[in-house]
């Protein structure tokens, strides 16, 4: 049977309408990159010398060097597709989870490094098209790890994206010296006592992990809070890893404490130890790094008293000022009286 051209112009009209209606970007690993089973196509590498069935682009290439590849894409629906083929750089989202920055965003590092052979494609239904792609990792690029992908989106007639993304992670590693480090930073203690001056209260630790390095890391944390002199110390429970974090990447964390005694001065402790995954996925634990900081752990019916006295000492010391001023005001000078006393006297 023959579709008409109106129907087959309506057929695809509705296909681009079930696609916008979609709303979340897929970003990920495998033929699915996919997560896209509500949307007619996939995505996925192709087989050639670096494999098949791979989860993503994953390289490791000196700099000046060159990579060949491919991505397949593949239509699932019953109308043509016609789809755009661009690169782009990625970035880790607050959930942790691996990001590809939009079209319209700062073209630097990954994303210009590589080369597609067609930015747009049509694929009939029930079929797929290669697009072949190269990177050319520049002479000076940064040694370390650079994350992006390559990102397909459906196009309406006149070109323009309507709807969701799916794309497929390139991991490129460039040759050189490999630094994976990691910085706590903004390290801020907090104390919330109970009204009961003796009883323990909350505290909180509040820091930021900044990957320092040009390594891609995840960091095992670990903190505690004590009194002067290491007394009173508690430990926090188990703190989950964080997702990887890229070079350059920071996450905001907070850590809340309970039955922390108000020992006026707390020092809050916090230790984060990189974990690298090597291509066979083993993770690595290095160097730890450790930061302190205090803070003050008062209960506030103590300042609050402290207040009162302050001010009632306030009070009292101004109170005698003001006395010893009227007894100087209404007290004669001794000037004055020896003057009356020698003065002679008048004749008669």
């Amino acid at each position: 049977m023959h579709l008409s051209p109106s129907r087959t112009t309506l057929l695809r009209a509705a296909v681009l309408l079930l696609a916008g209606l979609a709303t979340l970007a897929g970003v990920g690993s495998g033929p699915a990159a996919a997560a896209g089973d509500d949307l007619p196509w996939t995505v996925s590498t192709a087989s050639n010398d670096y494999g098949s069935d791979r989860p993503d682009f994953g390289y490791t290439v000196n700099p000046g060097g060159t990579v060949e590849d491919g991505v397949v894409i593949v239509n699932r629906g019953p109308a043509p597709l016609v789809l755009g083929v661009d690169s782009a750089n990625g970035l880790t989202t607050k959930t942790g989870s691996i990001e590809l920055v939009t079209k319209d965003a700062k073209s630097s590092g990954l994303r210009t490094w590589v080369r597609l052979s067609r930015d747009s494609v049509t694929v009939e239904p029930g079929r797929s098209v290669e697009v072949p792609f190269t990177v050319n990792v520049p002479d000076d690029a940064s040694p370390g790890d650079h994350v992006g992908g390559i990102v397909t989106s459906l196009t309406s007639a006149d070109g323009a994206t309507v709807g969701r993304r799916l794309a497929i992670q390139i991991r490129l590693r460039v040759g050189g010296r490999l630094k994976p480090m990691l910085s706590i930073e903004d390290l801020d203690v907090d104390y919330s006592g109970a009204p009961n001056p003796f009883a323990k209260g909350d505290a909180t630790l509040t820091y930021t992990i900044h990957n320092t390095g040009n390594a891609t890391v995840a960091a095992r944390q670990a903190a505690s809070i004590s009194g002067p002199f290491g007394r009173f110390r508690v430990p926090a429970t188990t703190i989950d890893d964080t997702p990887d974090l890229l070079p350059g990447d920071r996450r905001k964390v907070s850590v809340r404490f309970r039955d922390v005694a108000p020992a006026l001065l707390l020092d809050g402790t916090v230790t984060v130890t990189p974990l690298m995954t090597d291509e066979s996925g083993s993770v690595a634990s290095l160097t730890a790094v450790e930061t302190t900081a205090r803070g003050w752990a008062i209960p506030w019916v103590v300042l609050v008293g402290l207040g009162v006295l302050v001010l009632v000492g306030t009070h009292l010391l101004g109170g005698r000022r003001r006395l010893a001023r009227l007894a100087a005001w209404r007290r004669p000078s001794s000037t004055s009286a020896r003057s009356t006393k020698e003065r002679p006297a008048l004749d008669s």
